[in-house]
């Protein structure tokens, strides 16, 4: 019998090696979109100075480090899929390639879900998962499994509170402030269409590119200024 515990070790290292700031472990038994028992769930934070800028418009910098971010975890997740291939398991890594988004922004199983399931946070009342360590200042991938790995606590609550500073400086009035819980579905808490059109307004406004980014809902969460604030 192969030793889990010694695999999942040696996984998460070669994750971290690679540049994997968080990991964890998610059960997703019975979740909806999942082709697999196991999901693994990485974290790579935004670069601070770039968080910083996003305070007052998008960036170009930020373009930049978004897309060079979604390659970086391409290679994590990637390199996570071929060390358990090896090890005699199915693994699938849910890499931008892989997964697409529909005409809704919606992919069959969110690497938010995934990463909740992990306990790596929990989804703000910005609609993105907000972590402890970095806010909501992170680029998310994940992976699938059949390893029998140990799952990690999920997070099934919000910790945002009464805290509704992305919601007051959201400048698409996109946010409800509803807190989440497993279950409360994204038009309960954002309205996707108000959002798009305005990312999209400031990012050609002060970059000249169309593109849907904008970063100001995480870039003011407390939880991300704790980040900008740590040495």
């Amino acid at each position: 019998m192969p030793d889990i515990a010694a695999i999942r070790e040696d996984l998460f290292h070669l994750l971290r090696e690679k540049g994997a700031r968080l990991t964890g472990v998610a059960d997703l038994t019975g979740v909806a979109g999942s082709e697999m028992p196991v999901g693994i769930s990485v974290a790579v934070p935004v670069p601070k100075g770039i968080v910083r800028d996003l305070q007052t418009a998008p960036t170009q910098e930020y373009y930049e480090a978004y897309h060079a971010m979604n390659a970086q975890l391409n290679e994590i997740v990637s390199a996570g899929a071929e060390f358990l291939r090896a090890q005699g398991f199915r693994a699938r890594a849910n890499t931008t390639l892989a997964v697409k988004q529909d005409s809704q922004w919606r992919t069959p199983l969110p690497h938010k879900t995934v990463a909740t399931r992990a306990g790596l946070g929990w989804i703000g009342k910005s609609c993105l998962l907000v972590t402890p360590e970095f806010g909501s200042a992170v680029r998310l991938s994940s992976l699938l499994t059949d390893a029998p790995l140990l799952a990690d606590a999920p997070v099934d609550e919000s910790r945002c509170g009464s805290c509704s500073l992305c919601v007051d400086r959201c400048p698409a009035h996109a946010l409800t402030g509803r807190l989440w819980s497993p279950g409360v579905g994204r038009e309960e808490i954002f309205c996707r269409e108000d959002c798009k059109r305005t990312q999209v307004e400031r990012m050609k406004a002060a970059t000249g590119r169309e593109v849907d980014l904008c970063g100001l809902c995480f870039a003011v969460c407390p939880y991300t200024q704790k980040y900008l604030k740590r040495k």
